[in-house]
């Protein structure tokens, strides 16, 4: 990395905030040391932690020790140095794998096999004379050559991508983005935005025919919280801050913005415009459209932005609904002004078992229609419940032993629950202590009437923390010969029980027309709910032995269910996104008319496709 000092622009942002706050009371925020900051090892810093060809932290993944036995390593979550006596079991009789077949990954990057920088010697040193740091490093551009698709990552493991960037940027404010997009409008180049490499739609790969230099224009620098209006309860962000550090900052001040995606330990805020982002509690604090006051964006066109931060506006169609979902097609995202609340009084977890998933589907649509959902409420079918439970680590005690066996004795032996069909909904609440108490109530009389059971606070905090760890068990799957991939969709209330259960049959079908050796696991949950719907989320996978291209039998079946999706009323994503995954179907998603309006807007926006990453269109 090749870079700056203190930035120029540090010094334009210190003086707006000063000037913001003497002309509107506002409280501006300055992170300690930011004016020593240093780009070139906070990077480093960041690269370090996380692995380079899997998901999340190095030093947390899921293993199988010396014994035999799985458990969860680290110490930065709750499941983190337990023990997991079950999860072996289950993962043999589920797919059929065994210990003694193993795979093998790379456990470092070959430089030989990565392919060269080819970049434009003008351009250089045009960046030079901008102070703005940049790297041409290896690491540093395979680390931004992807997201998290099963794809990408078997790649990883097993080879190498035949393009990537050339180069990489780091701007540290918005004045280094608008000094990036002119030089790559000036010397032709095709600009990639970076925020934290979370997408799952292959929105971040590299097009293999583009022959212009690639710049990965990674926006993890720009992670400041730039003023908190507190009486407007509104804060504006630079764009490339991850999601558990914008929680973090603002609970300082006594506030949060409640959006939480599965993905907030690494995703950007950026990123979570530019997909239309979504959270789990998202019934009290709304999805990303409904958090968003005020975006400002550099396109190769200028910049993008309205000229007052208001709660609604009737100018015409709103801009904003250009910008999200735009998928880095458009522009870079610099700044966002969101919504913020007071930290929640109190939370509180809850769950509760239903005999069958349609009493549990049903129960949900009540909790809809009166809407009265708490912060987040998510239901889990059987073979999700069973893989949650194959999860649980080992229990301290006798005594808990003897109440985990006393509760499951009460459930299927007095109450008749059936363990093979059952499901569960994990709760949460937040809000004032008395209201959520009252909430609290009324959620759990609405089960009743469906026949459902509370089962407890400790379920349902483990459902939500298993949110979280989840991610962590497809490497480990990859060691044992098992691909495993998440997909969403959306679709109406009347739906949800035929689209999930035509999903899984295709997905069955498929795989047995494949030659898939061993029954693969499919399995939903309803994640998100809305007057109109719900979101249901899809985990899909199966034990590759004796497949000699398991990552085309994938796609293909993948493709299958998504068709199957579509055919029974769902859309083509709620929150993941398009890129470059999805795009095969956005005409018959959004009309022919409505895929051409799109391409207008980028043709007037970006007339020389400088934000060429080939997403959506």
């Amino acid at each position: 990395m090749q870079g700056q000092d203190t930035p120029k622009c540090l010094w334009l942002w210190i003086s707006l905030c000063w000037s913001r706050y003497t002309s509107k009371h506002l409280w501006p925020w300055i992170s300690p040391g930011r004016s020593r900051y240093n780009p070139e090892e906070a990077v480093a810093h960041e690269q370090e932690l996380l692995k380079w060809n899997g998901w999340g932290y190095n030093d947390s993944k899921f293993i199988f020790n010396k014994k035999g036995q799985a458990e969860f390593t680290g110490k930065r979550y709750r499941l983190g140095g337990m023990i997991l006596p079950t999860f072996k079991e289950w993962i043999e009789k589920t797919f059929g794998a065994s210990l003694e077949h193993k795979t093998t990954s790379r456990a470092s990057l070959n430089i030989n096999d990565v392919p060269p920088s080819i970049v434009n010697e003008a351009f250089l040193q045009d960046l030079r004379d901008t102070k703005i740091s940049y790297s041409q490093d290896a690491e540093d551009r395979v680390f931004r050559a992807h997201g998290h698709c099963l794809h990408e990552i078997f790649i990883l493991r097993e080879g190498m991508f035949k393009r990537i960037p050339d180069i990489v940027i780091w701007p540290v404010c918005h004045e280094d983005v608008v000094k990036i997009v002119e030089l790559a409008c000036k010397h032709n180049l095709c600009i990639i935005p970076f925020g934290g490499g979370t997408s799952v739609s292959s929105a971040l790969e590299c097009p293999e025919e583009e022959k212009r230099t690639i710049v990965s224009l990674d926006t993890s620098q720009m992670n400041r919280i730039l003023w908190i209006d507190e009486k407007n309860l509104t804060a504006c962000v630079e764009a490339g801050i991850v999601g558990q550090d914008l929680e973090k900052q603002l609970a300082e001040s006594g506030f949060c913005t409640g959006h939480e995606p599965d993905s907030m330990e690494f995703s950007s805020l950026g990123g979570w415009v530019a997909t239309r982002a979504s959270g789990m509690k998202k019934n009290i604090y709304g999805n990303i459209e409904d958090l968003v006051i005020h975006i400002k964006m550099v396109t190769p066109r200028g910049i993008v932005e309205k000229n007052c931060q208001v709660p609604r506006m009737s100018t015409g169609p709103d801009i904003h609904h250009f910008i999200m979902g735009s998928e880095g097609t458009l522009g870079v995202v610099t700044e966002v002004t969101i919504k913020i609340r007071p930290v929640p009084e109190y939370q509180k977890y809850g769950s509760v078992v239903f005999p069958n998933f349609e009493r549990g589907v049903a129960c949900l649509r009540e909790v809809a229609k009166q809407r009265c959902a708490p912060a987040s409420i998510r239901l889990v079918d059987n073979a999700q419940f069973q893989f949650g439970h194959a999860l649980k680590p080992q229990v301290a005690s006798i005594f808990t032993s003897f109440l985990d066996g006393l509760k499951k004795f009460y459930i299927t032996k007095f109450k008749g629950f059936d363990p093979n069909i059952l499901c569960v909904a994990t709760l949460l609440f937040e809000g004032d202590r008395e209201k959520v108490l009252q909430h609290e109530k009324q959620v759990y009389d609405i089960a009743t009437k469906f026949g459902g059971l509370a089962a407890g606070e400790d379920n349902g905090q483990r459902g939500y923390m298993l949110t979280f760890v989840i991610a962590y068990l497809r490497d480990l799957g990859l060691d044992y010969y098992v691909i495993g991939e998440s997909f969403e969709t959306s679709v109406p209330w009347d739906r949800v029980l035929d689209l999930c259960r035509n999903v899984k049959e295709r997905i069955v079908r498929e795989c047995k027309e494949k030659g898939v050796q061993f029954a693969p696991l499919c399995t939903c949950r309803v994640t998100q709910t809305y007057d109109a719907g719900a979101c249901v989320y899809f985990y899909f996978a199966f034990n590759y032995r004796g497949i000699s291209d398991p990552i085309h039998v994938y796609e293909q079946i993948e493709r299958a269910a998504r068709e199957e999706i579509l055919a029974n009323g769902g859309s083509l994503s709620h929150h993941h996104g398009v890129g470059k995954l999805r795009k095969r179907w956005m005409k018959e998603s959004i009309s022919d008319v409505g895929l051409g309006m799109l391409r207008s807007v980028k043709e007037y926006v970006d007339p020389n496709n400088i934000f060429g990453n080939k997403n959506l269109l």
